[in-house]
């Protein structure tokens, strides 16, 4: 039987509101136990779904005014009873109130514990659970979005369709081998080859829109790369909306990295405004180019910085060289000045190129659609079942190549034996990413992302 268990719910600062919440089959009493209600009746005598005010207290008297919400079993968030201390948000009166409800009965909740119940108790599947970290942590509205369908189901319900089809080519392949007397048809090569493509193509496409959800939930690393003086700084501040860099006429102003986040069309960005890359004898320049140099490997994308007003020079040319296959976007600088520098030779190089003036602004509405479109999110649908995470990529590309596995086997004319191992492999797969057989270490994995009170 599971203890009953309290946490602060809400973010222990100060707040107009904070939460304290109790959940297990004592909650009503542990409630009763630290509340007094203006009218007559009890929190047990109140029922479900309904509100008292009254005042909280501990031994020591008094906390503070508090609305009780009572939710009954099963109809909760954990699918138990459940009590909801509504009072104000500051942290020394949360801070009592959780300690009276721990001196009545309950145990301090762990990481995600209230999340781990419904899914327990049969309130939501693993992959929903995990969508509920991804509404609270969610940066931009297109992640929001993204979250609340996955919340729904919209994962669930497409692996599951998969798994179904799969299930069913299985369950043949028993009858025909295990009831031989029954007459079972076997299927044909072709008929086992339509589900499996059919899986197949299912499970491909949601591995391939995998980095595109994942830029959208948890946003891009941009490192802004260029030789001394081309303007990464006033980039830099251009997109940040404010004096984050330093800004001079004098070449290697920048030497450490420059960091900051910000919302660049509906995308959160990490951007990274690093020292120009030249080869320099200074000992201090020469450890912020090794910096940007390090950066330039580890980030989602480019921003490569170009002054057309200037001939392009030989570290233009290196670092569009560098750079060559990686996700990127030449920004064409100081379009507000005559062109001397060969646009053509960057144009043909690079993926994106946006004529810009980070001085006047101009030209970045166009930088922000090259952004979307190098990083794939151009057409990115937040409506759409999507993988939020690297645990269930890993099992949808498990499933995959189980089904390319038992598609080999037919091509190879092996037996049903043969192909039937490989469609359980992949069943197995399917069946940890929705956590219908997922072993109790995924599952503390999972949960150990949360916060306390969730």
């Amino acid at each position: 039987m599971l203890s009953t268990i309290a946490a602060i719910s809400t973010p222990l600062a100060a707040s107009g509101l904070g939460v304290v919440r109790i959940a297990g089959e004592d909650a009503i009493a542990v409630g009763d136990a630290m509340f007094r209600p203006v009218g007559k009746e009890s929190l047990a005598e109140l029922g479900g779904y309904r509100c008292a005010y009254g005042r909280v207290y501990d031994g020591d008297g008094d906390i503070d005014e508090a609305v009780a919400t009572v939710f009954v079993s099963p109809h909760s968030y954990t699918g138990e009873d459940t009590v909801e201390f509504s009072c104000h948000g500051g942290p020394n009166v949360l801070r009592r109130v959780l300690r009276s409800a721990l001196s009545c009965g309950a145990k301090p909740a762990g990481p995600g514990e209230f999340t781990r119940r419904a899914f327990i108790n049969g309130k939501m599947t693993l992959t929903q659970a995990e969508a509920v970290m991804d509404i609270i942590s969610s940066r931009s509205e297109q992640a929001g979005k993204a979250a609340l369908n996955m919340k729904d189901g919209a994962l669930y319900k497409k692996i599951t369709a998969v798994a179904g089809e799969l299930t069913a080519l299985q369950s043949h392949f028993a009858a025909w081998a295990d009831f031989p007397e029954e007459d079972v048809p076997e299927l044909s090569p072709e008929q086992m080859r339509c589900v499996l493509s059919s899986s197949r193509s299912v499970l491909k496409k949601l591995i391939d829109g995998y980095d595109a959800g994942r830029i959208v939930r948890e946003g891009a690393a941009a490192v802004i790369a260029g030789k001394p003086n081309v303007g990464k700084s006033t980039l830099m501040n251009l997109l940040t909306g404010c004096e984050r860099s330093i800004v001079t006429e004098i070449a290697g102003t920048t030497r450490d990295i420059v960091e900051e986040s910000v919302l660049i069309g509906d995308i959160p960005v990490r951007l990274f405004d690093t020292a120009g890359l030249h080869e320099t004898q200074d000992p201090v320049e020469r450890i912020g180019v090794d910096m940007a140099s390090d950066a330039l490997e580890r980030c989602d994308v480019v921003l490569a910085v170009f002054d057309t007003s200037l001939e392009l020079d030989d570290n233009d040319r290196a670092l569009i060289e560098r750079i060559s296959g990686r996700p990127s976007v030449a920004v064409l600088n100081k379009s507000d000045l005559p062109p001397v520098a060969d646009v053509k030779y960057i144009e043909e190089r690079m993926p994106e190129c946006v004529r810009l003036s980070a001085t006047e602004g101009s030209g970045i509405d166009e930088f922000r659609a090259a952004l979307e479109r190098v990083l794939r999110v151009a057409d990115y649908d937040p409506t759409a079942p999507l993988m939020a995470n690297e645990r269930q990529l890993d099992c949808a590309r498990r499933g995959l190549a189980a089904v390319d596995d038992a598609l080999s086997a037919i091509a190879a004319g092996m037996t049903l034996d043969a192909v039937s191992v490989c469609v359980e492999s992949a069943l197995d797969a399917l069946c940890e990413l929705t956590g219908e057989k997922a072993s109790d270490a995924v599952i503390d994995q999972v949960f150990s992302r949360f916060c306390v009170g969730k």
